[in-house]
C-alpha cells in the first residue's frame, strides 16, 4: 500500500511542484495543474501518452479535458492524499508536456 507523503517530504514537493504551477485542491489532500495547448489534437495528444505512463505506474490521475486545456488533479485514494506517487506522476506529466524543454 502507498503511504501518504509524511509533512516534510510534502513541503519539499509542493514547493519544487507549485514553481511548475502545481496547486493544492482547495478542501482535498491533492494537487492540480491546467494545461493549455496549441489545438484540441495536441492536447488530446498529450493525454494519450499520459494514459500509457498512468497505466504502466498503475496510478490514474482525474482530468477533464475542453478543447485545448487539459486539467489535471492527482491524489492517491488508498493512501487518503497526496503520496510519492502523485509527486512522480507529475513530473512525468510536466515531461510530457513540455515543460521541462
Amino acid at each position: 500500500m502507498t503511504l501518504k507523503l509524511e509533512a516534510s517530504e510534502r513541503s519539499a514537493a509542493l514547493a519544487d511542484l507549485g514553481a511548475r504551477k502545481w496547486s493544492e485542491v482547495e478542501g482535498r489532500d491533492a494537487i492540480t495543474k491546467k494545461f493549455k495547448f496549441k489545438d484540441f489534437v495536441e492536447a488530446w495528444g498529450f493525454m494519450s501518452r499520459a494514459a500509457i505512463v498512468a497505466e504502466k505506474m498503475n496510478h490514474h490521475p482525474e482530468w477533464s479535458n475542453v478543447y485545448n486545456r487539459v486539467e489535471i488533479t492527482l491524489t492517491t485514494h488508498d493512501a487518503g492524499g497526496l503520496s510519492a506517487l502523485d509527486v512522480e506522476l507529475a513530473n512525468e506529466l510536466d515531461v510530457l508536456s513540455g515543460w521541462n524543454t
